[in-house]
């Protein structure tokens, strides 16, 4: 019999306003985390865990990490969330409180999943839109990996470590991203480096790892590769991110899928009751 994978959900980028309100004017980005919540809710299997890898609010404010709650209420698997350059973490810590919050400084955390580290890095810098690791978080990670006696780990952090290509993101993602990569280089039980901030899916490797950027249930950053946009966004198809781990063989094994948001026709059958192609 297969053993079932443990699997990580990953959304981003709540975009979260006061009842009512749109982002940019344009965007519901309440109704689109309450049809991500659905479609969460209706995954089979049921994932083991649902990050939030930051801007859970947009402005921000008690009144939005308030409404966030409440939308988030339905949802029937546990979460753990990061800030990005939208939160506060004092806000966090009062409106929206998990048990693996510390007391001060950033919201780093550590989650176990079974055999799997979930490694949460808090990457926001308050007031400013791009992302660093502070020497504190950076001495708390190198330490966490050193005597995690080799367990496969998934670090979330808000801010890319890596460009994307569409420039004035770009410039505000993690800015000391060599002093990251230098930790992850010492540790090859680190398996996935997973992101958000771009509100679009994205694959490349860091530091030898695969790294990923998840979508946005909401809207997307205009994907302007050649610079001849001003800073833009898309209302397009949303999804979410569902990593996979199977356990086995060295390292085991770690695939990432793209999970549409929403209702969907389906599944339908391949094969009829004759066991012929249909």
């Amino acid at each position: 019999m297969t053993q079932k994978p443990i699997l990580i959900a990953q959304i981003s980028d709540l975009h979260i306003k006061a009842p009512g309100s749109l982002a940019y004017g344009k965007v519901d980005t309440a109704k689109a985390l309450e049809r991500c919540v659905a479609t969460l809710n209706a995954l089979t299997p049921r994932p083991d865990l649902v990050v939030i890898s930051g801007d859970l609010a947009d402005t921000p404010s008690e009144e939005e990490y308030a409404h966030l709650a409440r939308l988030l209420a339905p949802l029937q698997i546990p979460i753990v969330a990061i800030p990005g350059n939208h939160d506060s973490r004092e806000l966090m810590r009062g409106c929206f409180p998990q048990p693996l919050f510390p007391a001060e400084g950033p919201l780093n955390q550590l989650q176990p999943v079974g055999d799997l580290d979930i490694v949460l890095l808090d990457s926001s810098v308050p007031g400013q839109p791009h992302g660093e690791l502070d020497a504190a978080t950076l001495q708390w990670l190198d330490a966490i990996l050193s005597c995690s006696d080799q367990r496969p780990a998934l670090l979330f952090l808000h801010h890319p470590p890596f460009r994307t290509g569409i420039g004035h993101m770009d410039r505000q993602n993690l800015r000391n991203a060599a002093e990251f990569a230098t930790i992850v280089e010492r540790y090859p039980w680190v398996r996935l480096i997973a992101a958000g901030h771009v509100h679009r899916a994205t694959l490349t490797q860091f530091a030898g790892v695969p790294a990923t950027i998840c979508p946005a249930p909401n809207h997307a950053v205009a994907l302007d590769l050649g610079g001849t946009l001003p800073p833009s966004f898309r209302v397009e198809p949303p999804a979410l991110h569902l990593h996979a781990w199977f356990a086995g063989g060295s390292f085991g094994d770690l695939v990432t899928h793209q999970v549409p948001i929403g209702a969907f026709d389906g599944p339908h059958p391949f094969f009829g009751p004759d066991g012929k192609l249909l």
